[in-house]
Order: structure tokens, then sequence, then C-alpha cells
């Protein structure tokens, strides 16, 4: 008899530990566990804007804040400066071992004068000004010999250079509406005037190719178009990319004497075989790096091998002036530190590599090739 008992209470528990057992995946399922939630909650899809996965690589590091060399910055924009705004310039230039910055915002006539005053005045061997076109009179009949006649004029007040602003080949029209050509033959005057003037042209011929393509999920520079829609080229209202780089070779073979730094990295900085074939098809151009230190960092080694080779042609250039960031431009032409972010996102989504070049060609990036093109800067603020 209790042998019996003793089977059915065994019986009766086996059934119940069944029957909880058929319970539990579904209690299981419906009850997460702390972890699970936690997990749940954080598990969130981040946008294309929103992902910036920080770097977990461990490599040398080196965040150099102060050039090897003096240098030249070629390519700076500073509208009407100010007195306080010179002095203050020259403050932060001495931090990061910036010599001499050109201004490529003179303008022309009386605000060219001004300019020159406010900055050469002061401060005479540490500001380089550049004159900039007019383009208000140029249905009426005599503009390029007018342009030339300015041009002249603003030597004489202190322009060391003419820089060209992007408007040129892409918004400048005549009056009936019909698109001004990069290449067109009314500006001959002017560009035969910087030839015997000795003067160097730095030019901006349309825009990065991306800006040109369309803006979908294959554009690199999506998130800089969506930041700033504006700079998108669509074919309804602007030339093709191409159109612009045949108009920009046209003019700078057309007038061999006057030496063309064009800004950019000519907007051939992703494709440095092409400005190699350019260089040796036209040696009276020239270039600078400013803003497209992207396009050198993401290929590191086609970068170094790209300025050796073609040491005597790359000018340094910062573009925007922030003189906190010019630390970016000495890491990546100094040392080869590895993926590494750069200083703004919207043009690369990429990390960057440095790639180091010997000292005697960083110091032709830095100021030699400068001195070589732009008259009248002391050169004995530089190394021989």
């Amino acid at each position: 008899m209790k042998s019996w008992r003793a089977i059915s209470v065994s019986a009766a528990t086996l059934a119940c530990i069944a029957s909880v057992a058929l319970l539990w995946p579904r209690a299981a399922s419906t009850q997460p566990s702390a972890v699970q939630s936690q997990q749940s909650s954080s598990a969130q899809v981040p946008n294309i804007e929103e992902y910036n996965p920080k770097s977990t690589l461990v490599v040398p590091d080196h965040k150099i804040q102060r050039a090897k060399f003096p240098f030249i910055d070629i390519h700076s924009h500073h509208w009407n400066p100010t007195p306080e705004h010179v002095d203050q310039l020259v403050k932060q230039m001495d931090t990061i071992n910036l010599q001499v910055l050109v201004n490529l915002s003179g303008g022309t006539g009386e605000e060219l004068k001004k300019t020159v005053a406010t900055m050469k005045g002061r401060y005479p061997t540490r500001f380089v000004v550049f004159a900039n076109p007019s383009y208000n009179d140029i249905d009426t009949p005599g503009y390029g010999q007018r342009a030339a006649d300015r041009l002249a004029a603003d030597v004489r007040n202190g322009a060391q250079g003419l820089k060209i602003f992007k408007n040129f080949g892409m918004d400048v029209k005549y009056a009936n509406s019909e698109r001004v050509h990069a290449d067109d033959p009314i500006f001959d005057p002017l560009f035969e005037k910087c030839a015997e003037l000795k003067l160097p042209v730095l030019i901006h011929i349309a825009e990065p190719s991306a800006f040109f393509d369309p803006w979908d999920k294959d554009n690199e520079r999506w998130e800089e178009l969506k930041e700033f829609p504006q700079r998108a080229r669509p074919p309804s209202k602007y030339p093709p990319f191409e159109t612009l780089m045949t108009e920009r070779n046209h003019l700078f073979a057309k007038h061999p004497k006057v030496n063309f730094i064009a800004a950019h990295l000519a907007f051939h900085g992703n494709d440095l075989q092409r400005l190699g074939k350019l260089f040796d098809a036209l040696p009276n151009m020239y270039v600078d790096i400013a803003a497209v230190l992207a396009e050198l960092g993401r290929q590191p080694y086609s970068a170094h091998d790209f300025l050796v080779k073609y040491q005597d042609r790359v000018l340094m250039g910062k573009d925007i002036y922030e003189v906190n960031e010019y630390k970016w431009y000495f890491r990546a032409l100094e040392t080869r530190d590895e993926y590494f972010e750069y200083y703004r996102r919207r043009h690369a989504f990429w990390r960057i590599y440095g790639f180091e070049v010997p000292d005697e060609v960083l110091k032709k990036i830095y100021y030699k090739n400068a001195l070589k093109l732009v008259p009248g800067i002391d050169a004995k603020a530089f190394p021989n």
C-alpha cells in the first residue's frame, strides 16, 4: 500500500512539472529579462547623418600644432578686414608658423586700396592681396581692355595677383542670358595683362564633380548637398562638369605665359592620374590643396607619390580660415598617422591617413612654390 501511494505522488509531481515546462517558453517570451529589455530599447537604427562610429583602433598619434617650416597660405578670404581683425590674424598666424597669408578677396578699385592699406599697411611682410575682376560692364564694348586697365591700376595700388571666383564660367552671363564661357575671347586682354605684369592667376572653375551628378544614394557628397542644397549643379541650370574642364584647359593652353593656379587640386583630387596628365600637358598650370585635404588623405600612397613627382606644382592653401583646422594639414603632410578623423564631416564621411612627404618637398609646398609665383613676397623669412 505504501509503495502504491509513493508511485501515485511521483506521477502527480511529474505531471505538474511537465505542465510548468510547457508553459515556460510562453512565459519567457512574454517577460524578457532586464538585459534583453535594455538591448531592445537601445538597438535603434541611426540614419546616415547620425551614424558616426568611434574607432577602437590603437595606432601612433601625432597631433601637430605648428608647421615644421614657415608657410604661405595661398588661398584665404578676408572681405573688408578691419584693423582689429588683422591684428588678431597675425597673433594667430604666429602660433602655427603661418608666415604669409594671401587674401584672395581684395576686390578692385577703392575696395582693393582699402584692403591693402588695412592689411599690408599694418604688416607689410605678412600679407598679400589679390585683385578680383568686375563683370558689371561686360556687355559694354571694350570690356576686356577695361578689365585689363583696372587690373593694372590695382597692381599699382598693391595687388600681387588676380583671383577669379567660381561664378566665372557658371553664373556670369551676358544681358541676353547667354553663359559667359571660361575661355571666352573677351577676357584675352585681361590675361595678356597678367602675362605682361607676371601676375599669377588663382582661378576657381566649376565645383566637385559630385555636385554635378545626381543627388542620390550613390553620391559621396550627399551629406554636404543635404546641408547646402544650393551647391548642387543640376543640368537644367549649369553646364556639365566636363564642359567646364574643357573650357578651363583651353584657357590655360591659349595663355602659356600666364601662371594659373587651379584652386582645390583643379577638382581632380579624386583622380590624380588625370591631374598629372594635365601637368604634363600644361607647364603653366599649378594647383593648391585648399579644402581638398580629404581627397589626398584617403589615398596616402598615391598622394605621397604624386606630391613627390609634381613637387614644383603644388601650393599650400586652406580656403576657409580657421586657425585650429590647419593642424590637420600639418599632420597629413608631415606624418604617417593612420585612420584619423577629418575636420569637416560634410567633405568626407571617411577617415584620412598621413602621407608624409620629404622635407624638401614639404618646403616647396609650404613656401618655395609660392615664392616662385607671387611677386613681392619677402623671401628672407623662409629657410633656403
